[in-house]
């Protein structure tokens, strides 16, 4: 991951390259992108720090309570406790790639490696957990009513979604390196770069938006069409949500998407063939993949914070924080017991 540089524009390069690999990079000897970092080293630190705050308030909220607090989880919300450790680790990056904006990469190839494989791992399991509690939504309403607590098989496709986005980002574990620029970015041999690179970004755009999209539409779409139908005078309430989620969802990814497409079409077609062109794409990258990691803020809200149950589960632990620092200065009260059991309730409430 480059996110001071777009790699969009291939035309620029070195045909005597040493050591046989090719290091994309090289254009900038005849297109300058100074204002381009100078940008970067403004808008992405400011905008990680903040992302950073509020996304790891908000996630680490939601796995300490599934943790510690709700003993009897449903599928939903495994799911939903995934999705906030993907989004944790996602998050635990920024500062290193705020930094990275600045000073260039410190850090060295092995961190450069790891940082870079990390993001992908969570940014692509992130995606594929929302298409899981979606395809989780869509069976709890349009079926039977039955056992809908976390199972193996809730398990299996919580670990196959783990390897799918490790298998996806090994390409960073072997090609990413650190350039003579101070530049964390992926070298690829002479031979494989132009078709290594395209197969991966289409293939990140694929896994990690068009199917889980396609899903959540078509689940969601479903469960709409249910809702409609149902006499219940609470259905707008769930609509709403609904609605939320996707649209949230689409504002969020789809621009970033589109411009990671067009990186692709670029690297196979050298369709960007004017510097100014280069520059815009790089700040349209730097921003749209900046709004895209919104969504791992946005994420307990849409999918924790608005159910009941967790809602609950909040009040038990703010009570017995209140209660613990009470405690810590009149020894003599008397002990509240927050731990009793509760209803294995669906977190995200529809």
């Amino acid at each position: 991951m480059d996110l001071e540089h777009n790699q969009s524009t291939d035309y620029y390069y070195d045909e005597n390259e040493v050591n046989g690999t090719q290091d994309y990079s090289q254009y900038e000897i005849l297109c300058v992108k100074e204002e381009v970092r100078n940008f970067a080293k403004v808008f992405l630190p400011t905008f990680y720090t903040v992302a950073f705050i509020v996304g790891i308030a908000g996630n680490s909220t939601v796995v300490a309570i599934y943790a510690y607090y709700k003993k009897q989880k449903t599928k939903t919300d495994m799911y939903i406790m995934n999705l906030a450790v993907a989004d944790l680790l996602l998050l635990i990056t920024l500062p290193f790639w705020a930094v990275n904006a600045v000073h260039g990469w410190v850090l060295g190839v092995p961190m450069c490696k790891l940082t870079s494989a990390l993001f992908t791992i969570n940014f692509v399991s992130g995606m594929q957990f929302l298409a899981c509690i979606s395809i989780d939504r869509y069976s709890a309403i349009t079926k039977v009513p039955g056992h809908q607590r976390a199972g193996r098989p809730c398990w299996i496709i919580c670990v196959g979604v783990w390897i799918t986005a490790i298998v996806l980002s090994i390409p960073q574990l072997v090609f990413n390196t650190v350039n003579d620029k101070k530049r964390c970015l992926p070298i690829f041999p002479h031979h494989l770069g132009i078709t290594m690179k395209a197969s991966i970004q289409i293939l990140e755009i694929c896994l990690g938006f068009v199917l889980p999209f396609l899903i959540m539409g078509v689940c969601y779409s479903v469960i709409a069409r249910t809702l409609i139908k149902m006499p219940n005078m609470k259905k707008s309430r769930a609509l709403q949500v609904l609605l939320a989620v996707v649209a949230v969802f689409l504002i969020t990814q789809l621009p970033y998407n589109i411009v990671k497409f067009w990186q692709a079409i670029d690297i196979i077609f050298s369709l960007i063939t004017d510097c100014e062109t280069s520059k815009r794409m790089d700040v349209a990258i730097q921003i749209t993949k900046s709004l895209a990691l919104c969504h791992s803020c946005l994420n307990p809200i849409l999918y924790a914070f608005m159910g009941s149950s967790f809602k609950m589960h909040i009040t038990k632990m703010v009570k017995k924080y209140g209660y613990w620092r009470r405690q810590r200065q009149n020894p003599e009260d008397i002990p509240f017991d927050s731990d009793g059991l509760t209803e294995p309730t669906s977190t995200f409430s529809i």
